[in-house]
């Protein structure tokens, strides 16, 4: 098994297709699918299903793609320690995060991280939690902002943040209380997300606990998608606190209602991190220490002494 091979192989998984997977990687159709058969060859089983043109993964090719991404990632993330070492003049980080906290808190702190690291490049993905976990652990996200604890035994997770779910309804709305308890929430329509949102299965789960299944107005959007939906007046919807601003009225729950989902920070134990995946980790724990940069309705739970404390490397 050789490095490039794995390299033609996911690149024929995502593209399902071996020609435009040879363009990709700017090799010859035929190079690359002698490449694939020897790597099948090697691996004693079929990757691929070839049925007239149309290209889909065997069983085998389901179980190695995870793993050939990782080792891939790794790979890149080796190259890019090598280059660094000098000074934290260049890299990239990849950080993965729900929509709540890419229009909430990141903004501001990425921005701060801009201005004293100008050289190294910051890709965001915006995702649910659940799509994150995968990225994360596959090795296409160096580290993730997560809605719950991961479960992978690769991967670890410092508690960063408490956050606070709340109801917005059209600013219009007749006003009826400043609180209430999920059941109440059996009389309301829902504006809801699309599967995957960490958001969304916190809220119907919450109310399969209060012992009845919410009713959906519209569901399957994204952040933005909902919030203009409540704002039109479709029905109103659970959202993280930080995002309700000033367009909607919002109600919080009663204290004992558990409406809270605490937000970890997720990364690879495998991989040792690059100096830029280093600093902007060290970057974040540090901007959510600090308790007055932070917006209501969202509880640090990072030490500030633990936070001052140098993170190594």
């Amino acid at each position: 098994m050789q490095f490039h091979q794995l390299a033609y192989f996911v690149a024929v998984a995502e593209d399902r297709h071996f020609t435009r997977a040879a363009e990709r990687m700017r090799v010859a159709q035929p190079s690359l699918s002698q490449q694939i058969r020897a790597l099948e060859h090697d691996l004693g089983a079929p990757l691929f299903h070839r049925i007239r043109g149309n290209v889909s993964l065997t069983e085998a090719g389901e179980t190695l793609l995870p793993i050939a991404r990782r080792i891939l990632a790794e790979t890149e993330s080796a190259r890019l320690a090598i280059r660094e070492l000098d000074e934290l003049d260049r890299g990239r980080v990849r950080l993965g995060a729900p929509p709540s906290l890419c229009t909430g808190l990141l903004p501001a702190m990425l921005s701060a991280f801009r201005r004293r690291y100008p050289g190294i490049q910051l890709e965001l993905q915006e995702s649910g939690s659940r799509d994150l976990r995968q990225r994360l652990s596959e090795g296409a996200l160096d580290l993730a902002l997560l809605a719950a604890a991961p479960t992978d035994p690769h991967l670890a997770a410092t508690p960063l943040l408490l956050e606070e779910l709340v109801v917005i309804s059209p600013a219009d709305a007749p006003v009826r209380k400043t609180r209430l308890e999920v059941r109440e929430l059996a009389d309301v329509p829902l504006v809801m997300f699309r599967r995957g949102y960490d958001v969304r299965e916190a809220t119907v789960n919450a109310c399969r606990a209060a012992g009845f299944e919410p009713s959906f107005a519209i569901e399957g959007g994204e952040m933005d998608a909902v919030l203009e939906l409540v704002r039109a007046g479709v029905g109103s919807a659970v959202v993280p606190s930080t995002v309700a601003g000033d367009r909607f009225r919002m109600t919080r729950f009663v204290p004992e209602a558990g409406m809270t989902r605490i937000v970890q920070l997720a990364h690879r134990k495998e991989v040792e991190p690059t100096r830029a995946v280093r600093a902007l980790r060290t970057a974040l724990v540090g901007f959510v220490a600090d308790r007055a940069s932070l917006p209501p309705g969202i509880e640090s739970l990072v030490d500030r002494g633990a936070a001052a404390r140098p993170s190594g490397g």
